[in-house]
């Protein structure tokens, strides 16, 4: 399989908007949005983390192969989270015995 060049105008391009997403998430965290804070923090982490794994470690140019590991990694870790918070947030559901 041949090689994928990116043009270095779209690393840079990459960079910008990382720092941008991170002067965001500052500036986000200083504004008091209720219990939305929390939500735009991980929105804004999330896409960070999307652009890193696209560009940074060239899933976008992968083989299929390779994305579908990427996608089932991130599946598994929904479970995880899934499964965490159903714990935790059904944890006062049952009265407690003493």
């Amino acid at each position: 399989m041949p090689e994928h060049i990116v043009p270095q105008k779209v690393y840079f391009a990459v960079f910008i908007a990382l720092i941008v997403l991170t002067a965001v998430t500052t500036l986000v965290a200083f504004v008091d949005l209720g219990p939305l804070n929390t939500v735009v923090a991980l929105v804004i982490a999330f896409t960070k983390a999307i652009l890193v794994a696209l560009y940074f470690m060239h899933v976008r140019y992968s083989s299929r192969l390779t994305q579908i590991i990427v996608a089932g990694g991130l599946f598994w870790l929904g479970i995880m989270i899934a499964l965490t918070l159903s714990d935790y947030l059904t944890r006062g559901v049952l009265p407690v015995f003493r």
